[in-house]
């Protein structure tokens, strides 16, 4: 019976298990291929849209409205005012001096462009700032019965529906009447609260007495009062040595307890794309990454229809669908940011005398960067598809999915003790430890404890006895304890992983093998490996002949020796290859019949074995 037409009880031939192998053999390597070139042109796209001079442009902006001192404080700045007193100082004084630049270092006048401002000599100040605020009305929350003689106004926190819209102070000024706020603008996420856009409206003007004056005005009759509860300070700057705009946002928030808090962004984006040489090629990977979302929705889709429901049992098809939908995701916002900016730019630009939102431009590409972000992590994420099949990441593989119960069992006990001393904290601590301020500011303060960046001496001073307590039982319990049950838990089952890789339970094949087959076949074919290999195996040869006649075997010993080594060579060969390996291995009779004849000759080898073995026990008695 032929080897060809020889069937096991699978139904498969050998040469049709061969050819299996052989055809998804090269299709993971083809898709490897194919992927890699997708991966290095994201990273080109990717990367083509980070500017380093973002981060200087952004430095030397903060440097400038952040941490610039106030006239005769120079302790204090904009990021540590607390008072209404401190902040009309920096409007009148670092805001002002840091948004008019007429003159160089040597008091000579400034060649402006068409009137505006030269921010560090370098940066246009387009069109004029704006100042915003938000107020909440009067009566917005109750006063206790027994206090109302003493405090007879009230003014809530902060919301759209406390949101005061009537006229107040000078009436007849655009700045003491409320605008209504853009549909399509976003919202600001402060520290106390949830801003939208709108509300009373400083333009300032683009020269710098007039501002000086307006703001000397609007501190004099007290546009900020006691319902005043955000003040927003927008401006935007270009620079053209590097093609970006820098959008500033400075925030100073008055909460209900009284007081100030200040934050700021700084946003440098290009929103002019396609000027250098550079960014044409920019462009033109964009259009393959287009065509490679396009080719890889296709195999996707050929997948599911060709495995139906059985497609969302593996955890990589479900990285691949996660991956398009980002990726699906990232054109869309970048579609949209273009074309809004097509459509906006021009008539932000057009008038010189008046604001012009760029933040709202910002805002999108900020959310396309975080978008492309993700998404280029887990395009890396996915080349772990490809190295597992590498013996030592399938070790990694396989010993994270067979203990994925053990540690959802285990996570769940760990986040139960975790929470339980989150909101210890928070009660305890959080109304005099900024870190446990809030239930979210203590959980991600307990996680920065375990990685040992912690605060104790603020916990020992807000609770001398709860403190050091909570500190050394959450310290045992969670890092001595838990930790420690977690890595046991990985450490035991990758054992269990390694034993069973040692008794053979490997991957079907392993690409760095396969690579290294692959190249020793195209040397081969260009004859550069054989002869070497040759001289290899006959100088091998004759130092193993010349050592075992060293040792004192005869001639009969050595052919039987060689003899059995050239038959196990060939049945290692044909049964044990990384090439073919299944449950069952169809066997003909011309195999069967070598296989009786290669386990008669161990026999007799370790008959020989045994004989030699009592001859030597005989005299050693």
């Amino acid at each position: 019976m032929s080897e060809a037409t020889w069937w096991h009880r699978g139904g498969t031939s050998k040469h049709d298990l061969h050819y299996r192998r052989e055809a998804e053999v090269n299709t993971t390597l083809e898709e490897l291929l194919l992927y890699f070139i997708f991966l290095i042109n994201l990273c080109i796209l990717t990367f083509g849209t980070v500017n380093p001079h973002m981060y200087y442009l952004n430095k030397v902006m903060s440097s400038l409205f952040v941490d610039t001192s106030l006239p005769d404080d120079e302790r204090s700045s904009f990021r540590s005012i607390r008072s209404i007193t401190e902040f009309w100082k920096f409007m009148e004084g670092p805001l002002v001096e840091g948004l008019y630049w007429d003159s160089w270092y040597g008091n000579t006048q400034l060649d402006s462009v068409k009137n505006s401002s030269l921010i560090y000599y370098e940066n246009i100040l387009l069109g004029v700032p704006r100042v915003r605020q938000l107020r909440v009305r009067n009566s917005t929350c109750q006063v206790y019965p027994a206090f109302q003689s003493l405090a007879s106004d009230c003014y809530n926190k902060y919301t759209a529906e406390n949101e005061d819209f009537s006229d107040f102070g000078l009436k007849h000024d655009p700045e003491w009447r409320h605008s209504a706020p853009s549909s399509t603008a976003p919202w600001h996420w402060g520290f106390v609260g949830v801003y939208r856009d709108g509300g009373y409206m400083v333009t300032l003007s683009k020269s710098k007495s007039e501002t000086k004056a307006k703001l000397a005005d609007l501190r004099q009759n007290n546009w900020i009062g006691r319902g005043t509860r955000a003040v927003f300070i927008d401006f935007s700057l270009y620079n053209a040595n590097v093609n970006l705009f820098c959008i500033i946002r400075l925030l100073a928030e008055f909460p209900a307890t009284g007081g100030i808090l200040t934050s700021w962004q700084f946003y440098s984006v290009k929103l002019i794309r396609y000027v250098s040489y550079y960014d044409h090629f920019i462009a033109s990977c964009e259009i393959i990454f287009c065509i490679f979302l396009l080719v890889f929705i296709t195999q996707e889709l050929r997948k599911l229809n060709e495995f139906k429901s059985a497609y969302f049992r593996s955890v990589w098809n479900w990285i691949e669908l996660l991956l398009l939908v980002l990726c699906f995701l990232a054109v869309s916002f970048y579609a949209y940011c273009n074309v809004q900016c097509f459509l906006l730019l021009g008539q932000l630009l057009r008038s010189t005398e008046s604001y012009p939102d760029f933040y709202f431009l910002a805002y999108w590409h900020i959310y396309y960067n975080n978008i492309i972000a993700i998404t280029i992590f887990f395009a890396w994420i996915k080349i772990f598809k490809f190295i597992s099949f590498n013996e030592t990441m399938s070790q990694l593989s396989s010993t994270l999915s067979r203990c994925m119960k053990d540690i959802v069992g285990f996570a769940i006990m760990f986040f139960i003790i975790f929470f339980a001393y989150a909101q210890l904290a928070f009660l305890v601590f959080g109304s005099q430890v900024d870190d446990f301020s809030t239930f979210q500011n203590s959980i991600f303060a307990q996680f920065r404890i375990v990685l040992g960046d912690f605060n104790f001496a603020g916990i020992q001073q807000a609770n001398w006895i709860l403190g050091p307590i909570y500190f050394i039982t959450f310290i045992f319990f969670v890092f001595f304890v838990l930790l420690n049950m977690f890595l046991a838990i990985i450490n035991d089952t990758y054992s269990e992983v390694k034993a069973d890789y040692s008794i053979g339970r490997r991957p079907d094949f392993e690409l760095g093998s396969i690579i290294k087959k692959s190249c020793f076949n195209i040397l081969e074919k260009l004859r550069l490996r054989k002869a070497q290999n040759n001289e290899d195996k006959k100088m091998k040869t004759s130092v193993d002949l010349a050592q075992a006649r060293k040792e004192g075997f005869d001639e009969s010993e050595i052919q039987e020796a060689r003899q059995m080594k050239r038959w196990k060579e060939r049945l290692e060969k044909k049964y044990y290859s990384t090439e073919i390996q299944d449950d069952y291995q169809p066997v003909t009779q011309q195999e069967f019949r070598e296989l009786f004849l290669y386990a008669v000759e161990l026999e007799k080898e370790l008959h020989y074995l045994s004989l030699k073995l009592n001859q030597v026990m005989r005299k050693l008695h």
